[in-house]
C-alpha cells in the first residue's frame, strides 16, 4: 500500500483561513472557483468562512490526493506567490526564470498574470513535479 503525499499543510490552511473571506485558503487547496466566489463575497457572506473552519482538513486530504509531491514545495511556491507575486519570485523558484523576469519587469503582467497564477500554480506544480520525477 502506498503511502499518502502531503503536499499541503494544514497549517498553513488553517493560518490563511484566518484571512478565509478572501477565500485564500481555497485557492491554496486548488479550488479557484470557490476561493474567487469567496473572495468577491466576502466568504459567502462569513457563512461560508465559518463552514470551512470544519472542512480544512477535507480539503487538504483533497489537495494531497490530487497534486504531486516532488522537487518544488507548494507551500514555499504559495508564500512566493502571496508576498512576492508582483516580483516573480514564486515563478523563479519553480525553474521558470524567464517568466519571472517577465513578471519582475512588469509587475506580474501588469497583474493579470498573478490572478492566473492564484488559480493554476498548484496544477502548475504538479506538472513540474511530475516532469522532474520522470527525467530522474
Amino acid at each position: 500500500m502506498a503511502l499518502q503525499s502531503d503536499t499541503h499543510s494544514k497549517t498553513i490552511g488553517y493560518i490563511l483561513w484566518i484571512f478565509g473571506f478572501t477565500g485564500s485558503h481555497r485557492f491554496y487547496y486548488g479550488k479557484p472557483i470557490s476561493g474567487t466566489l469567496y473572495f468577491c463575497t466576502l466568504g459567502l457572506l462569513g457563512i461560508g468562512w465559518l463552514i470551512d473552519l470544519f472542512l480544512i482538513p477535507a480539503m487538504d486530504r483533497q489537495a494531497d490526493l490530487r497534486f504531486r509531491e516532488g522537487k518544488i514545495d507548494y507551500t514555499v511556491a504559495w508564500i512566493l506567490l502571496t508576498f512576492l507575486g508582483l516580483l516573480g519570485i514564486h515563478r523563479m523558484y519553480m525553474g521558470k526564470w524567464v517568466t519571472g523576469l517577465v513578471f519582475f519587469f512588469t509587475g506580474a503582467l501588469f497583474g493579470a498574470g498573478l490572478i492566473y497564477d492564484f488559480w493554476t500554480i498548484n496544477d502548475q506544480i504538479s506538472f513540474l513535479n511530475l516532469r522532474h520525477e520522470a527525467s530522474s
